[in-house]
């Protein structure tokens, strides 16, 4: 418990530097500004999501110092994430080819996964599977994956915090109830470094996250999701579930766009969050429902995975199917009306 005081420290300097980063975009006119893909109205500074990955980063040695967690660990979530960062930093300043990228995005998963000893046994409806290579695979793809959905989930203000403060929170819940203390640290820290840029995040945001931090956020999470799966595959289930809103709303608009030949990395605003911030016209409700969602529906199934051994895989089919309900309801891929395209909330 004497590392304590980082919690604040951590929520403070992401505060801080957040305000310097918003400095730093003004003078240098990096600026996103609103075009007909936009779901803003008003020209942002972005790449304040710099502080969140500074602010984590800065306490893994003093994680490691302090034995809290596992060096091995450190060294996969610190490498990974900060090569994600430098290359969201580097596509904030200019513009780097997708397949460079997205080079880069599977150099860091195999990164993570050479450090975590690649991916565990894990257990589905009831029977263990050791995938052996073929999980390693499949969790490279996994972690690629989690990176670009946080990407492409950071449209509107607040969003992306949100959902990894509130992911992040419940895991520690779920953690502490359970004895896996240990676990706790990584994303409690996380969470804390997140916080103090949602000051300035928050809708009406006076700054975006831009690149570094969303991608950042992403395979974080999905590696720490990995650590977790060591522990526990009930576990890595929680995380699943926990993370679900992002998972479904971003899976769905993926194979949607796919089916109806559309290049999938051009920038887009067909994603259910999108379509209901319009429907709304603002942010905010969209951003508080998803916080709603998650501490009443998706931590709820999380505990009785964990707590009350529910099957992990069937909690998932039962905690995702309202969420791809509400996908669909709000036409998650689908191709924008007329209308809707001269509605742009800030």
């Amino acid at each position: 418990m004497i590392f304590l005081w980082l919690i604040p420290i951590v929520v403070l300097l992401s505060f801080a530097l957040t305000a310097g980063l918003r400095r730093y975009a003004l003078l240098r006119s990096i600026i996103d500004i609103p075009n007909a893909r936009s779901s803003h109205s008003l020209p942002t500074p972005r790449g304040g999501g710099v502080a969140i990955v500074l602010s984590f980063l800065l306490t893994l040695p003093l994680l490691g110092w302090g034995q809290l967690v596992p060096l091995d660990v450190l060294i996969a979530v610190g490498g990974a994430g900060g090569l994600i960062a430098l290359i969201g930093f580097m596509d904030d300043h200019g513009h780097i080819a997708a397949r460079w990228r997205l080079l880069g995005h599977f150099t860091a998963g195999g990164w993570a996964l050479f450090w975590l000893e690649g991916f565990p046994a894990i257990q589905f409806f009831g029977v263990t599977y050791n995938l052996a290579w073929a999980g390693g695979i499949l969790a490279a793809f996994y972690l690629v994956w989690m990176l670009n959905l946080y990407n492409f989930m950071d449209g509107i203000d607040g969003l992306a915090s949100v959902e990894a403060i509130s992911s992040c929170l419940g895991v520690c819940l779920i953690y502490w109830l359970s004895g896996f203390t240990g676990l706790i640290w990584m994303p409690l820290l996380l969470s804390m470094a997140v916080g103090g840029f949602l000051c300035w995040n928050f809708p009406p945001a006076k700054i975006f996250m831009g690149d570094a931090g969303s991608g950042f956020l992403g395979v974080t999470l999905g590696v720490i999701s990995i650590q977790a799966a060591w522990a526990s595959s009930q576990l890595f289930w929680a995380w699943l579930i926990l993370l679900g809103v992002f998972i479904v709303d971003a899976t769905a608009t993926l194979i949607r766009r796919l089916v109806r030949g559309e290049k999938v990395y051009e920038a887009h605003r067909s994603h259910a969050y999108q379509f209901a911030s319009r429907r709304f016209g603002k942010h905010l409700p969209v951003t508080l429902a998803v916080v709603a969602i998650n501490l009443f529906w998706l931590l709820p199934v999380a505990l009785c995975v964990v707590l009350l051994e529910l099957d992990g895989s069937f909690g998932l089919i039962l905690a995702y199917l309202p969420l791809i309900f509400l996908a669909f309801k709000f036409n998650a891929g689908g191709l924008e009306r007329v209308d809707e395209t001269a509605q742009n909330p800030s």
